[in-house]
Protein backbone atom coordinates (compact mmCIF):
# COMPACT_ATOMS: atom_id res chain seq x y z
CA UNK A 1 0.00 0.00 0.00
CA UNK A 2 0.87 3.27 -1.21
CA UNK A 3 -0.32 6.78 0.61
CA UNK A 4 0.03 9.89 -1.16
CA UNK A 5 -0.18 13.30 -0.14
CA UNK A 6 -0.17 16.45 -2.32
CA UNK A 7 0.45 20.04 -0.94
CA UNK A 8 1.14 23.82 -3.01
CA UNK A 9 -1.91 24.27 -5.14
CA UNK A 10 -3.58 27.99 -5.53
CA UNK A 11 -4.15 31.18 -7.37
CA UNK A 12 -1.79 32.27 -9.21
CA UNK A 13 -1.83 35.14 -12.33
CA UNK A 14 -0.39 34.37 -15.70
CA UNK A 15 3.73 34.25 -16.10
CA UNK A 16 4.02 33.34 -12.18
CA UNK A 17 4.88 30.67 -10.62
CA UNK A 18 4.02 27.13 -8.24
CA UNK A 19 5.57 23.96 -6.86
CA UNK A 20 2.90 20.91 -5.85
CA UNK A 21 4.22 18.47 -3.28
CA UNK A 22 3.80 15.04 -3.17
CA UNK A 23 4.91 12.86 -0.20
CA UNK A 24 4.54 9.27 -0.24
CA UNK A 25 4.48 6.81 3.15
CA UNK A 26 3.51 3.58 2.75
CA UNK A 27 5.18 0.86 0.86
CA UNK A 28 7.46 3.29 -1.33
CA UNK A 29 10.59 0.46 -2.23
CA UNK A 30 7.48 -0.87 -4.72
CA UNK A 31 6.91 2.48 -6.72
CA UNK A 32 7.94 1.93 -10.06
CA UNK A 33 7.75 5.72 -11.35
CA UNK A 34 5.79 8.61 -9.87
CA UNK A 35 3.42 10.63 -12.24
CA UNK A 36 2.04 14.37 -12.21
CA UNK A 37 -1.58 14.32 -13.70
CA UNK A 38 -3.80 17.16 -14.47
CA UNK A 39 -7.49 17.18 -15.54
CA UNK A 40 -9.48 20.31 -16.61
CA UNK A 41 -13.25 21.12 -16.05
CA UNK A 42 -15.00 18.96 -19.05
CA UNK A 43 -12.00 17.36 -20.08
CA UNK A 44 -9.65 14.01 -19.76
CA UNK A 45 -6.92 13.35 -17.18
CA UNK A 46 -4.15 13.85 -19.08
CA UNK A 47 -0.28 13.06 -18.09
CA UNK A 48 2.13 16.50 -17.38
CA UNK A 49 5.34 14.79 -16.31
CA UNK A 50 7.00 11.50 -15.01
CA UNK A 51 9.76 10.52 -13.22
CA UNK A 52 11.12 6.85 -12.93
CA UNK A 53 12.50 4.70 -10.36
CA UNK A 54 15.96 5.38 -12.02
CA UNK A 55 15.61 9.55 -12.10
CA UNK A 56 14.38 9.64 -15.90
CA UNK A 57 12.23 12.22 -16.68
CA UNK A 58 9.19 12.97 -19.67
CA UNK A 59 7.31 15.70 -19.88
CA UNK A 60 3.90 16.27 -21.71
CA UNK A 61 4.59 18.78 -25.31
CA UNK A 62 2.44 21.40 -23.82
CA UNK A 63 4.27 21.92 -20.25
CA UNK A 64 8.32 21.41 -21.54
CA UNK A 65 10.42 23.99 -20.92
CA UNK A 66 8.13 25.33 -18.13
CA UNK A 67 7.69 22.29 -15.87
CA UNK A 68 10.06 20.51 -13.89
CA UNK A 69 9.25 17.18 -11.94
CA UNK A 70 12.11 16.19 -9.29
CA UNK A 71 11.85 14.28 -6.25
CA UNK A 72 13.99 14.25 -3.07
CA UNK A 73 14.87 10.64 -1.68
CA UNK A 74 15.50 11.83 1.71
CA UNK A 75 11.65 12.80 2.19
CA UNK A 76 9.70 10.43 -0.01
CA UNK A 77 8.35 13.54 -2.07
CA UNK A 78 8.58 14.32 -5.20
CA UNK A 79 7.70 18.13 -6.77
CA UNK A 80 6.40 19.55 -9.63
CA UNK A 81 7.66 22.91 -10.06
CA UNK A 82 5.34 25.12 -12.41
CA UNK A 83 6.97 27.93 -14.57
CA UNK A 84 5.68 30.26 -16.74
CA UNK A 85 2.37 29.67 -16.16
CA UNK A 86 -0.66 30.09 -18.41
CA UNK A 87 -4.45 30.04 -17.89
CA UNK A 88 -4.87 26.67 -19.67
CA UNK A 89 -2.74 25.17 -17.35
CA UNK A 90 -5.61 25.95 -14.88
CA UNK A 91 -7.05 22.05 -13.57
CA UNK A 92 -6.69 19.95 -10.45
CA UNK A 93 -3.38 18.39 -10.87
CA UNK A 94 -3.14 14.68 -9.38
CA UNK A 95 0.25 12.72 -8.24
CA UNK A 96 0.29 9.19 -8.76
CA UNK A 97 2.51 6.27 -7.83
CA UNK A 98 2.57 2.89 -9.46
CA UNK A 99 3.44 -0.39 -8.59
CA UNK A 100 1.72 -3.55 -8.97
CA UNK A 101 -1.96 -0.67 -9.14
CA UNK A 102 -1.58 2.55 -9.42
CA UNK A 103 -2.16 5.50 -6.45
CA UNK A 104 -3.54 8.44 -6.65
CA UNK A 105 -3.03 11.63 -4.30
CA UNK A 106 -6.49 13.70 -3.29
CA UNK A 107 -5.98 16.40 -5.92
CA UNK A 108 -4.54 20.04 -5.91
CA UNK A 109 -6.39 22.51 -7.41
CA UNK A 110 -4.19 25.47 -9.02
CA UNK A 111 -5.68 28.17 -10.81
CA UNK A 112 -4.05 30.37 -13.11
CA UNK A 113 -6.05 33.79 -13.76
CA UNK A 114 -5.34 35.83 -16.99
Amino acid sequence: QVQLVESGGGLVQAGGSLRLSCKASGSISSINYMAWYRQAPGKQRELVAIITKGGSTNYADSVKGRFTISRDNAKNTVYLQMNSLKPEDTAVYYCKGNTYRDYWGQGSQVTVSS
